[in-house]
């Protein structure tokens, strides 16, 4: 009887010694406080950069989840992605383009024409703020866990008379050389190839190394592109594209639900983010803006899908994608053509 009574004892005892030990784990993981970790920001103006700065609100955000963050600046995205990709970096904020190394789905988000205006980038982004898109922002131990909107992604051109795809023909582009999608849609329209990277195209344009350069109303008054535009420049008021910031980490050395806290808190702040957009927009000059007609624009979303359609089949964008924004471009103007086809 007595021995029972000791094996007993010792039983709760053992329980009570195990949930002591369990406390003491947490108590020293807390006084141990949050995990340190680097977060590398491209911004082509650097530290003082708008980027930059917007960037440093995640900072009091993270440090409530448990991650307290060191912010690196950036003025070359290759030498961030690169960072990022060797480990330098447990985070890192690049272009949409960029992100495409590391995801392929959301580095298809830029798609050549395939999100039209702020509607559907809106739609877009909330369908991708569901826990269920989760796999799809996922790579192996890359995680997308949060997406910006930069804007729609215009044409510049130094000479306003160059105002239709036949006069493209033989016009020098400062291209993201890097981007098979820019490279190929360049070539599509006869036009030729001057490999840029996004710290060097404004530059290539302001001094008249190319005659046209795309990019989003952001990069105008930064970057100085009205340089470039004056005396007889315009910007082709056509959406080639929807530019987007990616956050990315390397998911394994994050708490597990971070990714879904990050994507929260991005979202929150789409729009702060758009409104950045409309004021960039509204900072061009009235005088610079060049409008297609109806035609032009229906022409140019045909010749657009069918260079997204072979990127598709040639493995640069990723299906899932493209299938994904075809049904918003649907659900936004059921009358579209594309939407009777299964081609997308």
């Amino acid at each position: 009887m007595e021995g029972r009574l000791v094996v007993k004892l010792l039983g709760k005892l053992s329980v009570v010694m195990w949930v002591l030990l369990g406390t003491l784990t947490w108590v020293q993981v807390a006084e141990a406080g949050p995990i340190k970790r680097t977060f590398c920001v491209f911004d082509p103006i650097g530290a003082n950069g708008p980027l930059f700065s917007v960037m440093k609100s995640v900072k009091p955000a993270a440090l409530s989840w448990g991650v307290e963050l060191t912010m690196r600046a950036y003025t070359d995205e290759k030498i961030a992605a690169e960072d990022f990709k060797a480990g330098q970096c447990d985070s890192v904020l690049l272009t949409g383009t960029r992100a495409r190394a590391f995801n392929k789905f959301t580095g298809t988000l830029e798609a050549l024409g395939a999100i039209k205006n702020e509607k559907q980038m809106r739609i877009l982004m909330e369908t991708l703020n569901q826990p269920k898109a989760g796999p799809l922002l996922t790579n192996g131990d890359y995680e997308v866990v949060g997406i910006l909107p930069a804007g729609a992604i215009y044409l510049f051109t130094r000479d306003r008379s160059i105002d239709t795809v036949e006069k493209l023909q033989g016009k020098k582009i400062a291209t993201l050389d890097y981007d098979n999608a820019a490279v190929t849609m360049v070539r599509h329209v006869g036009a030729s190839v001057v490999g840029a990277s996004s710290a060097s195209f404004a530059g290539l344009f302001n001094n008249g190394s190319v005659d046209i350069c795309y990019a989003p109303a952001v990069a105008y008054t930064p970057l100085e592109l009205y340089k470039g535009l004056s005396p007889n420049g315009g910007v082709f008021d056509y959406v080639i594209g929807q530019m987007n910031f990616q956050i990315i980490i390397h998911k394994s050395r994050f708490p597990e639900d971070f990714g879904n806290q990050m994507r929260s808190y991005t979202n929150g702040r789409l729009d702060e983010a758009f409104d950045i957009v409309h004021k960039a927009r509204a900072e061009i000059n009235p005088k610079f803006w060049m409008e297609p007609t109806p035609a032009q624009v229906a022409s140019y979303d045909k010749m657009l899908r069918e260079v997204r359609i072979s990127l598709r089949d040639a493995g640069t964008y990723d299906g899932k994608a493209l299938h994904l924004m075809k049904l918003i471009r649907c659900k936004t103007d059921p009358s579209r053509g594309e939407c009777a086809e299964q081609r997308e």
